[in-house]
Protein backbone atom coordinates (compact mmCIF):
# COMPACT_ATOMS: atom_id res chain seq x y z
CA UNK A 1 0.00 0.00 0.00
CA UNK A 2 1.45 3.34 -1.04
CA UNK A 3 2.17 5.74 1.78
CA UNK A 4 0.16 8.92 1.96
CA UNK A 5 1.89 12.04 0.76
CA UNK A 6 2.01 14.73 3.42
CA UNK A 7 2.05 18.42 2.63
CA UNK A 8 5.53 19.83 3.11
CA UNK A 9 7.30 16.51 2.52
CA UNK A 10 9.91 16.50 -0.23
CA UNK A 11 13.41 15.09 -0.76
CA UNK A 12 15.80 17.31 1.17
CA UNK A 13 19.16 15.59 0.78
CA UNK A 14 20.42 17.95 -1.91
CA UNK A 15 19.26 21.01 0.06
CA UNK A 16 21.00 19.77 3.20
CA UNK A 17 24.23 19.12 1.32
CA UNK A 18 24.16 22.43 -0.54
CA UNK A 19 23.19 24.51 2.50
CA UNK A 20 25.80 22.80 4.69
CA UNK A 21 28.49 23.41 2.07
CA UNK A 22 27.53 27.08 1.71
CA UNK A 23 27.40 27.65 5.47
CA UNK A 24 30.75 25.89 5.87
CA UNK A 25 32.38 28.13 3.26
CA UNK A 26 30.81 31.24 4.78
CA UNK A 27 31.99 30.16 8.23
CA UNK A 28 35.44 29.40 6.86
CA UNK A 29 35.64 32.95 5.50
CA UNK A 30 34.58 34.19 8.91
CA UNK A 31 37.31 32.11 10.56
CA UNK A 32 39.91 33.57 8.20
CA UNK A 33 38.71 37.08 9.00
CA UNK A 34 38.98 36.43 12.75
CA UNK A 35 42.48 34.99 12.40
CA UNK A 36 43.64 37.74 10.06
CA UNK A 37 42.29 40.47 12.37
CA UNK A 38 44.17 39.01 15.32
CA UNK A 39 47.29 38.62 13.18
CA UNK A 40 47.06 42.21 11.94
CA UNK A 41 46.60 43.41 15.51
CA UNK A 42 49.66 41.41 16.55
CA UNK A 43 51.69 42.92 13.68
CA UNK A 44 50.48 46.42 14.48
CA UNK A 45 51.27 46.19 18.17
CA UNK A 46 54.71 44.71 17.48
CA UNK A 47 55.66 47.33 14.92
CA UNK A 48 58.47 49.30 16.57
CA UNK A 49 59.52 52.90 16.25
CA UNK A 50 63.22 53.40 16.93
CA UNK A 51 64.21 56.56 18.75
CA UNK A 52 67.95 57.24 18.41
CA UNK A 53 69.43 59.40 21.17
CA UNK A 54 71.97 62.17 21.15
CA UNK A 55 75.46 61.00 22.00
CA UNK A 56 76.96 61.41 25.45
CA UNK A 57 73.64 61.47 27.32
CA UNK A 58 74.23 60.41 30.91
CA UNK A 59 72.00 57.98 32.84
CA UNK A 60 69.99 60.80 34.40
CA UNK A 61 69.24 62.41 31.03
CA UNK A 62 68.26 59.06 29.57
CA UNK A 63 65.89 58.42 32.49
CA UNK A 64 64.34 61.88 32.08
CA UNK A 65 63.87 61.22 28.37
CA UNK A 66 62.30 57.83 29.13
CA UNK A 67 59.85 59.37 31.61
CA UNK A 68 58.82 61.94 29.03
CA UNK A 69 58.30 59.38 26.26
CA UNK A 70 56.13 56.99 28.29
CA UNK A 71 53.64 59.81 28.87
CA UNK A 72 52.96 60.05 25.15
CA UNK A 73 49.44 58.84 24.17
CA UNK A 74 50.72 56.59 21.37
CA UNK A 75 52.87 54.33 23.60
CA UNK A 76 51.44 50.82 23.95
CA UNK A 77 50.88 49.53 27.48
CA UNK A 78 50.53 45.92 28.55
CA UNK A 79 48.70 46.30 31.81
CA UNK A 80 50.64 49.06 33.53
CA UNK A 81 53.92 48.35 31.71
CA UNK A 82 54.91 50.63 28.81
CA UNK A 83 56.23 48.69 25.83
CA UNK A 84 59.49 50.57 25.47
CA UNK A 85 62.96 49.06 25.67
CA UNK A 86 66.43 50.58 25.81
CA UNK A 87 69.06 49.29 23.37
CA UNK A 88 72.61 50.42 23.96
CA UNK A 89 74.92 51.13 21.04
CA UNK A 90 77.01 48.07 21.98
CA UNK A 91 73.97 45.79 21.77
CA UNK A 92 72.95 47.49 18.51
CA UNK A 93 76.43 46.82 17.12
CA UNK A 94 76.15 43.11 17.94
CA UNK A 95 72.74 42.96 16.27
CA UNK A 96 74.08 44.75 13.19
CA UNK A 97 77.04 42.38 12.88
CA UNK A 98 74.77 39.34 13.33
CA UNK A 99 72.35 40.55 10.62
CA UNK A 100 74.87 41.78 8.03
CA UNK A 101 77.78 39.42 8.80
CA UNK A 102 80.05 42.46 8.55
CA UNK A 103 82.18 43.52 11.51
CA UNK A 104 82.76 47.26 11.15
CA UNK A 105 84.91 47.27 14.30
CA UNK A 106 87.76 45.82 12.23
CA UNK A 107 88.16 48.99 10.20
CA UNK A 108 86.58 51.64 12.47
CA UNK A 109 88.13 52.81 15.69
CA UNK A 110 84.80 53.59 17.30
CA UNK A 111 81.20 52.42 17.35
CA UNK A 112 79.23 54.81 15.08
CA UNK A 113 75.83 53.56 16.31
CA UNK A 114 73.74 55.29 18.94
CA UNK A 115 71.81 54.28 22.02
CA UNK A 116 68.10 54.02 21.28
CA UNK A 117 64.66 53.36 22.63
CA UNK A 118 62.40 50.94 20.79
CA UNK A 119 58.76 51.81 21.24
CA UNK A 120 55.69 49.72 20.43
CA UNK A 121 52.70 51.82 19.45
CA UNK A 122 48.99 51.42 20.07
CA UNK A 123 47.09 49.72 17.26
CA UNK A 124 45.16 52.85 16.27
CA UNK A 125 48.43 54.58 15.35
CA UNK A 126 49.17 52.01 12.64
CA UNK A 127 48.70 54.49 9.81
CA UNK A 128 51.28 56.30 7.72
CA UNK A 129 49.92 59.76 8.58
CA UNK A 130 49.80 59.07 12.32
CA UNK A 131 53.27 57.51 12.29
CA UNK A 132 54.61 60.66 10.68
CA UNK A 133 52.97 62.65 13.48
CA UNK A 134 54.58 60.35 16.05
CA UNK A 135 57.96 60.84 14.37
CA UNK A 136 57.58 64.63 14.43
CA UNK A 137 56.45 64.60 18.06
CA UNK A 138 59.35 62.45 19.26
CA UNK A 139 61.98 64.36 17.30
CA UNK A 140 60.89 67.53 19.08
CA UNK A 141 61.91 66.04 22.45
CA UNK A 142 65.27 67.17 23.83
CA UNK A 143 67.84 64.39 23.62
CA UNK A 144 66.31 62.70 20.56
CA UNK A 145 68.58 62.63 17.51
CA UNK A 146 66.35 60.81 15.00
CA UNK A 147 63.22 58.68 14.83
CA UNK A 148 63.02 55.80 12.34
CA UNK A 149 60.18 53.46 11.34
CA UNK A 150 59.50 51.22 8.35
CA UNK A 151 57.88 53.52 5.83
CA UNK A 152 55.31 52.19 3.31
CA UNK A 153 55.06 48.91 5.27
CA UNK A 154 52.03 50.19 7.16
CA UNK A 155 50.08 51.34 4.10
CA UNK A 156 50.89 48.13 2.21
CA UNK A 157 49.61 45.95 5.07
CA UNK A 158 46.44 48.02 5.49
CA UNK A 159 45.70 47.96 1.73
CA UNK A 160 46.22 44.20 1.46
CA UNK A 161 44.04 43.49 4.50
CA UNK A 162 41.27 45.69 3.08
CA UNK A 163 41.42 43.76 -0.23
CA UNK A 164 41.21 40.44 1.61
CA UNK A 165 38.16 41.56 3.60
CA UNK A 166 36.41 42.79 0.44
CA UNK A 167 37.08 39.53 -1.44
CA UNK A 168 35.82 37.41 1.47
CA UNK A 169 32.69 39.55 1.86
CA UNK A 170 31.86 39.31 -1.86
CA UNK A 171 32.42 35.54 -1.78
CA UNK A 172 30.11 35.13 1.24
CA UNK A 173 27.36 37.21 -0.41
CA UNK A 174 27.65 35.17 -3.64
CA UNK A 175 27.34 31.93 -1.64
CA UNK A 176 24.24 33.27 0.12
CA UNK A 177 22.61 34.19 -3.19
CA UNK A 178 23.42 30.80 -4.74
CA UNK A 179 22.00 28.81 -1.83
CA UNK A 180 18.82 30.91 -1.62
CA UNK A 181 18.21 30.46 -5.35
CA UNK A 182 18.90 26.73 -5.07
CA UNK A 183 16.51 26.29 -2.16
CA UNK A 184 13.85 28.34 -3.93
CA UNK A 185 14.04 26.17 -7.04
CA UNK A 186 14.05 22.92 -5.06
CA UNK A 187 11.08 23.91 -2.93
CA UNK A 188 9.12 25.17 -5.95
CA UNK A 189 9.65 21.77 -7.60
CA UNK A 190 8.46 20.10 -4.40
CA UNK A 191 5.39 22.33 -4.38
CA UNK A 192 4.68 21.48 -8.02
CA UNK A 193 4.74 17.78 -7.18
CA UNK A 194 2.17 18.48 -4.44
CA UNK A 195 0.06 20.98 -6.38
CA UNK A 196 -3.06 18.76 -6.39
CA UNK A 197 -2.87 18.21 -2.64
CA UNK A 198 -2.32 21.93 -2.04
CA UNK A 199 -5.18 22.86 -4.35
CA UNK A 200 -7.48 20.42 -2.57
CA UNK A 201 -6.58 22.01 0.77
CA UNK A 202 -7.34 25.46 -0.64
CA UNK A 203 -10.73 24.25 -1.94
CA UNK A 204 -11.76 22.97 1.51
CA UNK A 205 -10.90 26.34 3.07
CA UNK A 206 -7.29 25.91 4.29
CA UNK A 207 -5.55 29.26 4.63
CA UNK A 208 -2.23 30.01 3.00
CA UNK A 209 -0.65 30.24 6.46
CA UNK A 210 -1.87 26.74 7.34
CA UNK A 211 -0.50 25.34 4.07
CA UNK A 212 2.82 27.17 4.46
CA UNK A 213 3.50 26.02 8.01
CA UNK A 214 4.75 22.44 7.24
CA UNK A 215 7.09 23.83 4.59
CA UNK A 216 8.41 26.54 6.91
CA UNK A 217 9.04 24.01 9.70
CA UNK A 218 10.84 21.77 7.22
CA UNK A 219 12.94 24.68 5.94
CA UNK A 220 13.91 25.79 9.47
CA UNK A 221 14.78 22.22 10.46
CA UNK A 222 16.96 21.80 7.40
CA UNK A 223 18.67 25.12 8.15
CA UNK A 224 19.26 24.08 11.77
CA UNK A 225 20.71 20.71 10.81
CA UNK A 226 22.92 22.25 8.11
CA UNK A 227 24.12 24.95 10.49
CA UNK A 228 25.00 22.43 13.20
CA UNK A 229 26.88 20.20 10.75
CA UNK A 230 28.78 23.18 9.30
CA UNK A 231 29.64 24.47 12.81
CA UNK A 232 30.95 21.06 13.91
CA UNK A 233 33.04 20.70 10.73
CA UNK A 234 34.49 24.20 11.23
CA UNK A 235 35.33 23.45 14.87
CA UNK A 236 37.06 20.18 13.95
CA UNK A 237 38.99 21.89 11.13
CA UNK A 238 40.10 24.66 13.49
CA UNK A 239 41.34 22.18 16.10
CA UNK A 240 43.30 20.26 13.46
CA UNK A 241 44.83 23.52 12.22
CA UNK A 242 45.83 24.57 15.76
CA UNK A 243 47.56 21.22 16.33
CA UNK A 244 49.46 21.28 13.04
CA UNK A 245 50.26 24.99 12.48
CA UNK A 246 52.81 26.42 14.87
CA UNK A 247 51.81 29.72 16.48
CA UNK A 248 48.17 29.54 15.38
CA UNK A 249 47.03 28.92 18.97
CA UNK A 250 48.21 32.41 19.95
CA UNK A 251 45.80 33.95 17.44
CA UNK A 252 42.71 32.28 18.89
CA UNK A 253 39.83 34.18 20.46
CA UNK A 254 37.48 31.47 21.85
CA UNK A 255 34.61 33.86 22.59
CA UNK A 256 34.55 35.30 19.06
CA UNK A 257 34.93 31.81 17.58
CA UNK A 258 31.95 30.61 19.63
CA UNK A 259 29.90 33.59 18.47
CA UNK A 260 30.82 32.84 14.85
CA UNK A 261 29.79 29.17 15.13
CA UNK A 262 26.52 30.17 16.78
CA UNK A 263 25.93 32.73 14.04
CA UNK A 264 26.41 30.01 11.40
CA UNK A 265 23.65 27.92 13.01
CA UNK A 266 21.31 30.93 13.26
CA UNK A 267 22.11 31.93 9.68
CA UNK A 268 21.19 28.44 8.51
CA UNK A 269 17.78 28.69 10.23
CA UNK A 270 17.15 32.16 8.80
CA UNK A 271 18.11 31.13 5.27
CA UNK A 272 15.91 28.04 5.48
CA UNK A 273 12.96 30.07 6.77
CA UNK A 274 13.22 33.02 4.38
CA UNK A 275 13.92 31.05 1.21
CA UNK A 276 11.11 28.59 2.01
CA UNK A 277 8.63 31.36 2.79
CA UNK A 278 9.51 33.21 -0.41
CA UNK A 279 9.12 30.12 -2.58
CA UNK A 280 5.84 28.97 -0.97
CA UNK A 281 4.31 32.45 -0.93
CA UNK A 282 5.10 32.98 -4.60
CA UNK A 283 3.67 29.57 -5.49
CA UNK A 284 0.44 30.03 -3.54
CA UNK A 285 -0.14 33.36 -5.29
CA UNK A 286 -0.46 31.68 -8.66
CA UNK A 287 -3.82 31.54 -10.39
CA UNK A 288 -5.54 28.25 -11.15
CA UNK A 289 -4.37 28.33 -14.81
CA UNK A 290 -0.79 29.09 -13.75
CA UNK A 291 -0.95 26.34 -11.12
CA UNK A 292 -1.68 23.70 -13.78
Amino acid sequence: MASKKKVGSYPGGMILFSLTSALFLIGFCGMLVLQSKKLVRYIRENNEVRVFLDKDLDAGQQKKLYDEIIKKPFVLYTGTTPQISFVSKDVAAKEFIAETKEDFSKFLNENPLRDSYRIKLREDYFEEVKLEEVKTDLESVNGVFEVVYQENLVDNINKNITKIYIIMSVFAVIMLIIIVVLMNNTIRLALYSQRLLIRSMQLVGATNGFIQMPFLRRGMTQGLISGLIAAVLLFVLLQLAIRNIEGLATLQEPEKTGILLGAIVILGIIIGLISTFQAVHRYLSLSLDELY
